[in-house]
């Protein structure tokens, strides 16, 4: 059976793929095709159903969970840190309310924070996630909410950080922000669910037994990485709560959307379910 895996353009997701894409790990008779692109991109083709596997924005998953459970590995979950609203110079969030952000995608997870941050009313402007350094320094917007290795970057191009979502959410809640997930659809069959489950947790163990040549691979997707910061990024997005989500992730995920359901956001109720 073809199992397509989409998975974003950044080093996170490409060091959880390497156990399949170096060949380490037992495919159980599965034939993986890897999908890369950008996140806005995975989490509009998630609507449509498009791909077997795929990472997706959390703050998508209610969107699609008709169509797609939560598989219980491959979070990119941060705890104290995560997508930060950039600028030339320092603002604070009430000067923030008062500017356009680009975002990288409405459907983002980045994005839902900073409206529970700065309010439903904050105004934005989406845009590519790897164009938005490039549009806040040369002055096109004034700020911008970067996500993936930009995080890390912002600062070579001048930028200064304005505010820290993984921060504020800590503060708010004092768990780990649950940003990227990765989800089956549902119409494989359990037997499959099960299985790929498997499989796939298995490339997420194998890269990190295997860390140097895991992480070689992985810096081939970050743009302006360095091996130090590259290995910095990794430590960030493939963790303990990568493997597994745990109670504290579970807890995460469930606080994140009853918050954005009680706002609104979604016209259905939210289920969080996952292979088990």
């Amino acid at each position: 059976m073809l199992i397509r895996v989409g998975f974003s353009a950044d080093p996170d997701d490409a060091f959880m793929f390497w156990g399949l894409a170096s060949g380490s790990v037992d495919r159980r008779g599965f034939e993986f095709e890897p999908v890369t692109e950008d996140i806005q991109t995975l989490n509009e083709w998630a609507v449509e159903g498009r791909l077997e596997v795929t990472a997706i924005s959390l703050a998508t998953y209610p969107l699609v969970q008709d169509r797609y459970v939560l598989l219980p590995h491959g979070a990119s979950m941060g705890a104290g840190y995560g997508p930060v609203v950039v600028a030339r110079e320092p603002l604070t969030l009430d000067a923030l309310r008062q500017e356009e952000i680009v975002i990288p995608g409405s459907l983002t997870t980045a994005y839902l924070v900073l409206r529970m941050a700065l309010g439903e009313d904050v105004r934005v402007r989406p845009l590519p996630f790897d164009r938005i350094l490039d549009e806040v320094a040369s002055g096109a917007a004034r700020a911008g909410l970067v996500i993936h290795e930009g995080q890390l970057t912002y600062g070579d191009e001048g930028l200064v950080k304005c505010l820290d979502l993984g921060e504020w959410w800590l503060l708010e809640t004092g768990l780990p922000l649950p940003l990227g997930v990765n989800v089956i659809r549902r119409d494989l069959g359990d037997d499959a669910l099960h299985e790929l489950s498997g499989v796939l947790r298995a490339s997420i163990d194998a890269a990190l037994e295997h860390r140097t040549e895991a992480l070689d691979y992985a810096l081939a997707f970050g743009r302006g990485l360095d091996d130090r910061r590259g290995d910095r990024f990794i430590d960030m997005y493939v963790n303990e709560l990568t493997q597994d989500y745990g109670a504290e992730g579970r807890q995460a995920v469930r606080e994140l959307l009853a918050r954005a359901e009680a706002s609104g956001v979604y016209e259905a109720p939210v289920r969080v379910e996952f292979v088990e």
